[in-house]
């Protein structure tokens, strides 16, 4: 937690910004994992966590702008969860470390949001994304789920605050990326042909936890890097594999590191893999270089596609005119995801209040297959942290799929593109903050060249 007054001044300003009406934060609930006792791992909704600092499950609260009161709804501990549990401050000694001064017992929200609706008052609320939330507005505000789609001038409000990280926050933020690099130099250390992929996973897992640190997503740590989000971490290492890695580390703040490395299992790259592997690199540095106040993000993102085209014309994969590969989509089949997004307290920050408001600001995504996945799309700004994790992938299904289809065979030579057929993916992904003058790579550098990936070895 925060200092007191930084979460007093977020929420006077937050209610400077919206001007009227009830603003109702749903906290997060405990959650079975294969029954009520045995739970998933507690995490507070990010939004509440920003505004009310408080990561304990059973609380909501409210902001009534037009009454001028902040309250936090919750329950105090019975003598049996103190049984369980041990003993805890109360709700208003927890409240009154956020500046939060009233407090009412869980079901008195309801009453008050019944009379607010009674008195005319919009009551605005955020995109909910998890099913008791979805619950709860029903019951309280009769919203059945299909409607539930949050309040516009809620979501810019809060996306118009948190989109711009204070220093108190860059601090936590690079704690969490230097704990994230230890991660990956920690995989890079140990891999080894004959080993598992989930010992290797186990090695990282060691790290964050040694640094008191939770895992801010599900570990990506594969054989298959050519499956964006593989989650699977049963195989087996064998010599000549690529190993993808994208993992990171979540401080008890709950501010985040996201970083990926691709690693060879042996002790160096083979000369096909190199050569690909040196064409990602050149799109992740060219990108690099290419951040600063001002350059819209999808900009950066052409860039680091028409670079791994130029790459990949060099090895008689792709031909024509890279400008022209970009913009109609065929670059996709190799890079069909985006270049990076918002990271803060949550990974992908802020994703549940949607993209197009987070990323966009409003304005609409493409539909273009690979360009539609890019999170981060507006001009960057002095504040903005976000990812930058350009990738190439050889995906079978996807290359069978194009060529039946005969797509984009101005720009890919399907002939060719069977010798890598099964050749895996690379990504490598850094932290960046946006600066008065440019950027600054947040967290411990990673090895990201070949040589230095293969100094490590």
């Amino acid at each position: 937690m925060f200092d007191k007054e930084t979460y007093v001044q977020r929420r006077a300003l937050l209610k400077k910004n919206i001007g009227s009406g009830v603003l109702l934060f749903l906290g997060n609930d405990e959650q079975g994992l294969n029954y009520e006792d045995n739970a998933f791992r507690y995490r507070q909704d990010s939004t509440f966590l920003y505004y009310f600092g408080l990561s304990f499950a059973g609380l909501s609260a409210i902001i009534d702008i037009d009454e001028d009161k902040e309250i936090i709804f919750g329950d105090e501990l019975t003598i049996d969860h103190i049984v369980w549990m041990g003993t805890q401050p109360t709700l208003k000694e927890k409240s009154e470390r956020v500046g939060i001064r009233e407090t009412l017992p869980s079901v008195a929200i309801i009453s008050y949001l019944h009379k607010a609706v009674q008195k005319g008052q919009t009551v605005h609320y955020l995109p909910p994304y998890r099913p008791e939330h979805k619950l709860k507005l029903m019951d309280w505000l009769g919203i059945p789920p299909a409607r539930q789609e949050g309040s516009v001038p809620f979501i810019r409000a809060v996306v118009a605050q948190r989109n711009y990280k204070s220093a108190e926050e860059i601090a936590e933020i690079e704690k969490a990326c230097d704990v994230t690099a230890d991660m990956h130099i920690k995989a890079m250390e140990v891999i080894r042909p004959g080993m598992y992929e989930y010992e290797v996973v186990a090695e990282m897992n060691r790290v964050a936890e040694m640094n008191n640190c939770e895992l801010s997503f599900p570990t990506i740590a594969t054989i298959n890097g050519q499956t964006l989000h593989n989650h699977y971490h049963g195989n087996k290492i064998k010599s000549g594999d690529l190993f993808l890695i994208d993992a990171g580390a979540e401080l008890p703040s709950g501010y985040c590191g996201d970083m990926s490395s691709t690693v060879p299992a042996d002790k160096t790259f083979t000369s096909k893999q190199r050569a690909v592997y040196e064409i990602q690199n050149a799109m992740h540095l060219e990108s690099v270089k290419a951040l600063r106040p001002g350059i819209p993000y999808m900009e950066v993102y052409d860039l680091s596609a028409r670079v791994m085209v130029e790459g990949l014309k060099g090895l008689g994969l792709m031909k024509g005119n890279a400008d022209d590969a970009v913009r109609e989509g065929a670059h996709a089949l190799f890079y069909p995801h985006g270049l990076g997004h918002m990271m803060g307290l949550d990974v992908h920050d802020m994703e549940n209040l949607g993209e197009v408001w987070v990323g966009y600001n409003g304005q609409p995504k493409s539909t273009q297959f690979g360009r539609k996945s890019q999170r981060l799309a507006i001009p960057l700004e002095p504040g903005f942290v976000h990812t930058v994790e350009p990738g190439i992938y050889f995906i079978p299904e996807l290359i069978d799929m194009w060529k039946e289809g005969k797509k984009f065979t101005d720009f890919i030579n399907y002939d060719k593109l069977e010798e890598y057929r099964d050749f895996g993916g690379i990504r490598n992904e850094e932290d960046y903050l946006i600066t008065e003058t440019g950027a600054r790579r947040l967290g411990k550098k990673i090895p990201l060249t070949p040589e230095e990936v293969e100094a490590l070895r």
